[in-house]
């Protein structure tokens, strides 16, 4: 027979869920110490997924995807959107990363989901290379249709090895999501940061929980019972 756990014992947390209760040390160690075991996956199963490239990409598939697959579980990490040691391991550069940290809510529909996650931390940097790009161009740089052939040329030329580098990003993001215990975040009307309190009232949902709060023209709005004596 199975018991029920009564209303006042303490209920167990899913795995990698912060306690409010916790000590703000006690978390970030916990943090540090889940980032590792993040870490030692990558580099374990690095080498085998680039030995799947091998048949038809020989050697310079094996080299492409293995590093692809580092790249993306150590310095293009889903936990870019916190403090984690994949921010660290960019140094000075990690400021480049304050906005995305600020405007995406940790483990949000938009950086721990697959595909989507990937794509936008990928997207992300390809502006960062454009607005560099485009300051290059006032320093006497490459022009911009230089750097659009090449590009043209790399994928034309080098098609599978770009396709394995693709893929080998995106299999070390779904190694981090199944490590956390959900491949599918739940949706959530904040996936956001702090930024999405000035537009989260434009949500049916939450224009129909204020209209519930407000009392109706020409009626007082209840205050609490008192109970009867």
């Amino acid at each position: 027979m199975l018991l029920s756990p009564s209303p006042g014992a303490p209920q167990e947390r899913e795995v990698g869920q912060e306690s409010p209760t916790e000590p703000r040390s006690h978390r970030k160690r916990r943090r540090m110490a889940m980032g590792r075991s993040h870490d030692r996956a990558t580099q374990l199963l690095a080498l085998p997924f680039g030995l799947l490239w091998t048949p038809w990409l020989g050697w310079p598939g094996l080299a492409v995807a293995a590093s692809a697959f580092l790249v993306g579980g150590l310095w293009l990490s889903p936990d870019l959107d916190t403090r984690s040691l994949s921010t660290r391991r960019w140094g000075p550069l990690r400021v480049l990363w304050w906005p995305y940290r600020h405007l995406i809510r940790h483990r949000s529909i938009l950086s721990h989901s697959p595909l989507l996650g990937t794509l936008l931390r990928l997207v992300y940097l390809a502006l960062i290379a454009f607005a560099v790009l485009v300051a290059m161009l006032a320093v006497s740089g490459p022009s911009l249709d230089q750097a659009v052939n090449w590009l043209l040329k790399l994928w034309h030329d080098h098609t599978g090895l770009v396709v394995a580098g693709l893929v080998g990003v995106e299999a070390s993001s779904w190694l981090h999501l199944l490590q956390d215990g959900d491949p599918m975040p739940r949706l959530s009307f904040k996936p956001l940061g702090w930024r999405t309190q000035h537009w989260k009232w434009l949500l049916p949902s939450a224009k129909k929980h204020a209209r519930r709060g407000k009392a109706r023209p020409g009626r007082k709005a209840k205050g609490p019972r008192t109970p009867r004596r």
